[in-house]
């Protein structure tokens, strides 16, 4: 952990030119991936007469770069002083949809519905305001110290259980992994002593013991968990999701049957394709190849995020820039994991790639973040 140094805002006319645009090293591979999304989501809705999905998906995508721009624009100074702002306000979305207000999507009570059929999730704006309400937590150091001492931790820990509790109320098992994953992440990058860490683990360790022993695992929870340790225990039943994904992505073998042309998916036997099973659009008509070049330009993404949090100047920019890798690593994993096998179905968006307005503006904030990390970095 770097010891936190003033950030300067006097710039020289030539530095000022050199920051004018958000990192390119960041900019680049989220173009690439939503460019990806859009001609996935084409493929995966195009014998569907009517659908605006495309088309709002295109203005989603626009939107969140002209939030990422802006985003980067800020000084860390200026992010620091209204941190409160988005992360109140995301809790009271959170608040929002256990009123008549929310309405329940896909089993899950965790949106809120507009007119003219438009709607948005909270939990994904959430995301970003916790993100910026532990950076300020872990990173604000006394003179003289060089990691979180236990204050900071439990208060970072207390403002991830709030919309964990709010989210697990609607619920929303995937969403909460995402929060505690980056809660832990965050208090890694800090530098927080090792015993907290282990303290973590112990106390999760034994909140799994309780709900399993105490029967708090939905059983459709269950069953999931079961379709993982046997597949083809439920073909048609259960297991038809997971089944289906596998089909489609190993029927595209190395090169794929070419955009466009994906029998599983122009036959929409993948629910939920266009949204959470996307990979499995780019596994069938891109094949092994073309889902190896979304998973690198991720990667890529990744690595620039923890290139940035090992370089920034300040506790606080490092934390930060940490909690949007957790989150987007974590998110990640869990999406790829599901669609080929490896992990329970949750329902998880691929970052950029999937549709859905709310999870896209948000992680292009999330870029944004990293982009301001990197902008004041690079004027001291």
């Amino acid at each position: 952990m770097t010891a936190f140094r003033p950030l300067s805002v006097r710039l020289s006319g030539r530095r000022r030119a050199s920051v004018a645009f958000p990192d390119w090293a960041l900019v680049l591979p989220s173009a690439a991936l939503c460019a990806v999304g859009l001609l996935l989501l084409w493929s995966a809705t195009r014998n569907e007469p009517g659908s605006a999905l495309l088309l709002r998906q295109a203005l989603s995508v626009c939107l969140g770069f002209a939030l990422m721009w802006m985003i980067s624009r800020f000084d860390l100074r200026i992010l620091r002083a209204y941190v409160p702002v988005p992360y109140l306000a995301g809790l009271a979305g959170l608040l929002a949809v256990l009123t008549p207000l929310g309405r329940t999507v896909n089993g899950s009570h965790a949106w809120i519905v507009l007119g003219s059929g438009l709607q948005f999730q909270p939990s994904e704006f959430a995301k970003v305001g916790t993100v910026l309400a532990l950076a300020v937590a872990l990173g604000e150091l006394r003179d003289g110290d060089r990691r979180p001492g236990p204050g900071a931790v439990l208060l970072a820990l207390g403002l991830a259980a709030v919309p964990i509790g709010l989210i697990m109320l609607q619920p929303d098992f995937g969403t909460t992994l995402v929060f505690g994953a980056v809660a832990v992440g965050m208090i890694v990058a800090s530098g927080a002593p090792h015993r907290w860490l282990a303290g973590l683990a112990a106390v999760a360790g034994l909140g799994v013991a309780l709900v399993w022993r105490l029967g708090l695992i939905r059983p459709y929870q269950l069953q999931r968990l079961m379709v993982l340790a046997d597949p083809d225990a439920d073909p048609l039943g259960v297991g038809y999701n997971a089944t289906q994904a596998r089909i489609a992505i190993g029927s595209g073998g190395v090169l794929g049957k070419g955009l466009f042309h994906g029998e599983q998916t122009a036959g929409h036997f993948v629910p939920e394709q266009h949204t959470d099973f996307i990979f499995t659009v780019a596994g069938e008509e891109l094949g092994f190849i073309g889902a190896a070049c979304v998973v690198l330009l991720m990667l890529a993404l990744l690595y620039r995020g923890l290139w940035i949090a090992a370089r920034s100047t300040s506790p606080f920019g490092t934390v930060l820039a940490g909690g949007v890798v957790c989150w987007l690593a974590f998110q990640t994993f869990v999406n790829i994991g599901m669609t080929i096998g490896l992990l329970p179905i949750t329902g998880l968006p691929l970052p950029f790639v999937s549709y859905g307005g709310s999870a896209t503006i948000s992680t292009l904030a999330a870029v944004g973040l990293l982009a301001a990390v990197r902008r004041t970095a690079s004027a001291v």
